[in-house]
This record gives structure tokens, sequence and C-alpha cells, in this order.
């Protein structure tokens, strides 16, 4: 994996996936620098990636269902806003979220420098 410079936004992007590797409604973990990121994609195949922990227990998010902008938690059911991180009411918490590119059929995450 090889880290593109992108100087305008004090991001690197990180190509860590092909497109064709993140199953419709579902995701996959891939481990960067500093932690663990799930890639999730919905129907729409729209691609979002955050954190890999609920913040509930740490439920691994990459494993959990898709649908539209929302991830399900496979521990205890949470729902996490996908375009911001949060969890929905009742719940509270967040996750973080990162940026994402698809370029000629790869995922790029955006890193920090």
């Amino acid at each position: 994996m090889t880290g593109i410079p992108d100087t305008s936004t004090a991001i690197r992007w990180q190509d860590v996936a092909a497109l064709t590797d993140l199953p419709a409604l579902g995701g996959r973990l891939v481990v960067v620098p500093g932690g663990e990121i799930a890639l999730l994609r919905n129907e729409r195949d729209e691609i979002f990636a955050i954190d890999n922990r609920c913040p509930h227990k740490g439920g691994p998010l990459a494993e959990g269902a898709v649908s539209g902008h929302s991830v399900y938690c496979p521990l205890h059911n949470w729902r996490i806003d996908l375009t911001c991180g949060q969890a929905c009411a009742p719940d509270v918490g967040q996750v973080r979220t990162w940026p994402v590119r698809v370029t000629d059929g790869r995922i790029l995450i955006g890193l920090p420098l």
C-alpha cells in the first residue's frame, strides 16, 4: 500500500482495497498506522470509513450490517450514522469518520500526514 500526498488538506490518500473486495451491504477491516478502520458499502454503492470500535462495548463495526447511512453493531445492535459517526438515539457516543475516495476501482482513505 502506498500513500499519495495531498498537500492541500494535510492528509495523504492511502490505498487500502479494491472496490471489488468490499461486499455490498457489508464491510471489511483495514489496518492502518494507528488503528483499525471499518470500510463499509451501502446499497447505493457509497463507501464509508469509520473507526472499527463501537462506542458501546468496542464491537467490530466492520462486521455489522449496513443499511442506508447506518451500520448496526453486531454485538448489541447499536446504530451508528456513517456520515458523522454518531450513535443514533437513544444511544450516545461517537466514532471517528475518515474521508474516502474511489479512484480507478481502488478505495483510498485520507489519513493524517
